[in-house]
């Protein structure tokens, strides 16, 4: 079977590819495994330091494939894939836990769990072709892949609700205006544009960006109280750090800092 993730290294950057354009990207069983497996495993080396998600061909991804979804149904096999249990739930995890900022490069259509893999990365470059979409409610299901939390983050209860119930598309530049992506570029910029950012990225402190990701995803779960007592921890254990020792040093020498994660 051919490989439906792949997964290049740009340098630091590790370039991470849904690769089923015939299928634009629809996320079928062999899809989510092998995008689990290919999280874990950049997550894991610490030769990356930064992560771009992609789709290949027209699309960044319309979510959970269809076909395989009614087959499934008709088999009685959905019952015990529990695959929002054991795919989108994790690869929602492991994307919003990972200790490495993610950027993801969205071009095309981006819809149902394609939304959520998205909004469960750090970072979004939108092409201007993108269109975006909840689309659960017109298969008579709700949210999945963390969208729940991270759209309602993102854009407000308000704005939520009426995104999911009333499952209108819309485009890069509401995205932007929402809240949901930091930049617009033209189609054939995304990708480039996305690991530009992401060899920035690369090039920074690996420790505080991972102190970082975590205190924002804590941030809205737990008081004010509770999120200044952990900015308080993180930031005693990034002082006594090399990396900032060395980025303290380099600004009074007026040159770059080199961090190597210590």
């Amino acid at each position: 079977m051919p490989h439906t993730v792949i997964v290049e290294r740009h340098g630091a950057v590790a370039l991470v590819t849904l690769h089923r354009p015939e299928a634009r990207n629809a996320l079928d069983l062999a899809l989510k495994e092998e995008l689990l497996a290919a999280l874990g495993k950049v997550g894991s080396d610490p030769g990356v330091r930064a992560v771009v998600l992609t789709g290949a061909g027209p699309a960044f991804c319309v979510g959970q494939d269809l076909r395989e979804h009614v087959e499934s149904l008709e088999s009685g096999a959905w019952a015990t894939q529990r695959t929002v249990e054991r795919h989108y739930g994790p690869i929602a995890q492991a994307l919003t836990t990972m200790p490495k900022p993610v950027v993801a490069a969205v071009h095309g259509a981006c819809v149902g769990a394609g939304l959520g893999i998205a909004l469960a990365c750090d970072l979004r470059v939108l092409a201007d072709d993108a269109v975006l979409g909840t689309a659960f409610g017109g298969v008579g299901l709700t949210f999945d892949t963390g969208l729940s939390a991270t759209l309602t983050w993102a854009v407000g209860a308000a704005r939520a609700r009426e995104l999911v119930l009333l499952g209108d598309t819309f485009d890069a530049a509401s995205a932007v205006a929402w809240g949901i992506a930091g930049r617009v570029v033209p189609a054939d910029d995304v990708l480039p544009t996305a690991l530009e950012i992401a060899a920035r990225l690369a090039a920074g402190p690996p420790l505080a960006h991972a102190a970082s990701k975590r205190l924002v995803a804590a941030a809205t779960a737990r008081p004010l109280a509770a999120s200044l007592a952990a900015e308080a921890e993180e930031q005693d254990r990034l002082g006594r750090t090399a990396d900032h020792r060395e980025a303290v040093d380099a600004f009074l020498a007026h040159r770059q800092p080199s961090f190597d994660g210590r």
